[in-house]
C-alpha cells in the first residue's frame, strides 16, 4: 500500500517519541533531500549544510511530543533548516572579520591545474554572475529546484512558504529573466537554453 507523506506524520512522531527507530528512520528518508535541498540553497559549504541538517534533526527529536501539527511537519522541518542555515551565516560573517587572511596563504588550491577547461569555467562563472543577479526569492527556488533528485513541489511549497500552485509560474519567470540576462552577456551569448532546453 503506497501511504502518502504526511498522512500518518502524528503515529510516526509518536512511535518515534517512544523511541521507535524504524519510525525515525521513515521520518528522516522522507524529509532529509528536502532538508539538504534548502541547507545548499543558501550556498552553504558541504560541512555547514550538514551541520543545519543535522541541528534541524536534533530540534525535532528535543520537540517530538510537542509538534502541534503534525501534517505540517515538512513545513516545520523548513522553517528550523532556514533558522539552522540563518544562524550559520551569521557565525561565519563573525568568524570571517576576526580571521588573519595570512593565515590563509599556506592552504593549497584544492580546484584542477588551468588547462582546457578555463573556458568552460570561465563560461560557468559568468552564468553563476547572471545567477546572482536575479531576486533573492529566485535565486533560492531555483536552487531548491536543481537538486538531485528534485524534491516533490509540495515539500518545496512547504518549506519555502510559498503556494504550491505558485511554484511553476514563479519558476518559469525566474528562468526568463535568467535567460535575459544570458542573452545580454557576450561570454555566454552561445549557451542561451532554446526552446527545447525549457521545461
Amino acid at each position: 500500500m503506497v501511504t502518502r507523506v504526511d498522512d500518518d506524520n502524528a503515529e510516526l512522531l509518536r512511535r518515534a517519541g517512544d523511541g521507535d527507530q524504524q519510525a525515525w528512520n521513515t521520518i528522516v528518508d522522507r524529509h532529509n533531500g528536502l532538508l539538504w535541498s534548502v541547507a545548499r540553497s543558501f550556498r552553504l559549504g558541504h560541512a555547514e549544510a550538514a551541520d543545519a541538517v543535522q541541528n534541524t534533526w536534533l530540534r525535532l527529536v528535543e520537540h517530538l511530543d510537542r509538534v502541534t501539527e503534525p501534517d505540517r511537519l515538512a513545513s516545520w522541518l523548513g522553517t528550523t533548516v532556514r533558522r539552522e542555515c540563518l544562524q550559520l551565516l551569521r557565525r561565519t560573517a563573525r568568524q570571517h572579520t576576526s580571521a588573519f587572511p595570512e593565515l590563509l596563504v599556506e592552504i593549497a588550491d584544492p580546484g584542477p591545474p588551468l588547462d582546457a577547461g578555463l573556458l568552460l569555467a570561465e563560461r560557468d562563472a559568468a552564468l553563476w554572475r547572471a545567477f546572482e543577479t536575479l531576486p533573492a526569492r529566485c535565486r533560492q527556488l531555483l536552487r531548491v529546484l536543481m537538486a538531485s533528485p528534485p524534491p516533490a513541489y509540495a515539500e518545496v511549497a512547504a518549506a519555502l512558504d510559498m503556494p504550491i500552485g505558485s511554484i511553476g509560474p514563479t519558476r518559469q519567470r525566474c528562468l526568463a529573466q535568467l535567460r535575459a540576462t544570458v542573452s545580454a552577456a557576450p561570454a555566454l551569448a552561445d549557451h542561451v537554453p532554446t526552446t527545447e532546453d525549457r521545461s
